[in-house]
């Protein structure tokens, strides 16, 4: 009807008929699609129906975890401002520092290799998380692990003194020098220097994540059952899951102290939530309670991405030279000081 009306106008006027003819419904399409709700994402689901979170997720980030303290009160990021934080952020393991952190195994930290890897071998991640949020500790609003109680503090000095004395035997290494877990691996997984990866596999009674660094895999039942005695302490702790709709919960508890994220102690609880928001991102949330360690319980949020890279075997301590030679050290520094090990410190892990 339209193109059939405009033959018989004067060119001029059927030029402004064809313009008001067309700019009318177009403007009421952009109305329509500005008003119209965003689809909500439909989740893939397993065969017995559950929320599909298997695959890769890589959670590298430069987004810290505590708020830094010129972005007190600012909870979200602008684009401009992610991009500005990403630049200022940006590492270059290259660029070596000279200047001594402290002592470890009784040595100055630049007086042997510390920091030997170069760039190459360094994956931080170069991107603000997808949320743009200041921080991955979420509550509290202030974006601040909460503070230290007195036992925490006192836990902390032991283990100091323990990381900065020559070595009296393994135990005075963390977990992470003894290959026992990574410094990433969890629970719970935070961002950190590389291997900043998980697989998720599921089944209909048991989920496993299997972490890149260290290849620690938990397996999780999801059947019910209750967490082992209390007695029994494992280095992963004991996790138990259940689906609260379309997320998966998983509850650790049983930790050892060695474990000791954060400087935490025996007395940790974990819950961590997994949920697929979209087709490219798994949201991945904790919350840690210790008592005896910080004044109030705390969460954190990590965005993870899916990645179609593929998972490779860690290797750690290649020949298992490295303890070895950890402690040989040690005595090598204690002859040079002709200082005995002093016993009287006691062990650190508590």
């Amino acid at each position: 009807m339209l193109v059939r009306s405009l033959r018989t106008m004067h060119p001029a006027v059927a030029i402004a008929a064809a313009v008001v003819a067309t700019a009318i419904p177009c403007a009421a399409q952009t109305v329509a699609k500005s008003q119209a709700p965003k689809a909500k994402y439909a989740v893939p689901r397993t065969a017995d129906g559950k929320p599909d979170l298997q695959g890769v997720w890589d959670f590298r980030t430069v987004t810290p975890m505590e708020r830094p303290s010129d972005l007190a009160g600012k909870a979200v990021l602008t684009d401009e401002e992610a991009a500005e934080f990403e630049t200022k952020n940006a590492r270059n393991q290259d660029n070596r520092e000279q200047t001594s952190r402290g002592s470890i195994n009784g040595a100055p930290t630049n007086s042997d290799v510390e920091r030997a890897y170069n760039d190459f071998w360094w994956d931080f991640g170069k991107k603000v998380v997808g949320t743009k949020q200041t921080s991955l500790v979420v509550d509290p609003a202030d974006g601040r692990i909460p503070a230290v109680t007195p036992e925490g503090q006192q836990r902390a000095t032991q283990r100091r003194a323990a990381r900065e004395r020559p070595a009296i035997g393994p135990e005075d290494r963390g977990v992470g020098e003894r290959c026992i877990l990574g410094f990433n691996s969890g629970p719970p997984m935070v961002p950190s220097a590389y291997n900043n990866n998980f697989l998720m596999v599921q089944s209909k009674d048991h989920v496993v994540i299997l972490n890149e660094m260290v290849h620690n895999a938990r397996v999780v039942p999801l059947d019910g059952r209750p967490h082992i005695n209390s007695g029994v302490r494992q280095w992963v702790g004991d996790s138990r899951g259940h689906w609260d709709g379309d997320t998966l919960v998983v509850e650790t508890t049983n930790f050892l102290g060695e474990t000791a994220f954060q400087n935490s102690s025996a007395n940790l609880t974990l819950v961590e939530r997994f949920t697929r928001v979209d087709a490219d991102t798994l949201l991945y949330e904790f919350t840690v309670s210790d008592p005896t360690t910080w004044t109030k319980s705390w969460t954190a949020r990590v965005p993870m991405r899916k990645t179609t890279e593929q998972m490779y075997e860690y290797a750690c301590h290649e020949g298992n030279y490295g303890m070895p030679n950890l402690l040989s050290a040690a005595r090598a520094v204690e002859k040079a000081q002709s200082a005995p090990p002093n016993k009287e410190i006691g062990r650190a892990h508590i």
